[in-house]
């Protein structure tokens, strides 16, 4: 529960490390990496949807 909720407000402030955190270094990372340089919401919706699946 603790743990979920740390990922939640990690992903809400840094998006590429709570995909790091939750899924480790792979596709959803990069997928995150490049929706954070186009834009910053996107990233954090795709955040937020891996953290809390």
């Amino acid at each position: 529960m603790d743990n979920k909720l740390l990922l939640i407000i990690i992903s809400l402030f840094l998006p590429p490390v709570a995909v790091f955190l939750k899924a480790g270094a792979g596709k959803d990372l990069v997928i995150n990496i490049i929706l954070c340089f186009i834009f910053f919401i996107p990233a954090v919706i795709h955040s937020l949807w891996l953290c809390t699946r």
